[in-house]
């Protein structure tokens, strides 16, 4: 499954009334180490379909970067029910965003 892009104004179709779980990376084009993700991303989404990936360009879309505290870019958080449950901040590879949301 691709990646679905998030915005403000589809988060919740896309989030709070999933029937999946949302794996939703929090990212910004300047940013390195988001750059430096994204590949492990694209890999995540295509290696489990059981999980919704979504990215938020916090540049876009600051008032959801805002509402879940993002500080620091790349953060990664999954939503279940439409509720953050876990958070992960900075670079990782793709058996520690495995071991960490699977």
């Amino acid at each position: 499954m691709s990646e679905v892009t998030i915005t403000k104004q589809n988060f919740e179709s896309e989030v709070i009334n999933s029937d999946k779980p949302v794996l939703i990376d929090f990212w910004a084009s300047w940013c390195g180490p988001c750059r430096a993700l994204a590949p492990v991303i694209s890999s995540f989404a295509e290696k489990h379909d059981e999980i919704k990936v979504g990215k938020v360009n916090v540049d876009d879309e600051q008032e959801l970067a805002v509402q879940f505290n993002v500080m620091s870019i790349p953060t990664v958080i999954m939503f279940q029910n439409g509720k953050p449950v876990k958070q992960h901040v900075g670079l990782a590879d793709l058996g520690s965003l495995e071991r960490q949301f699977i």
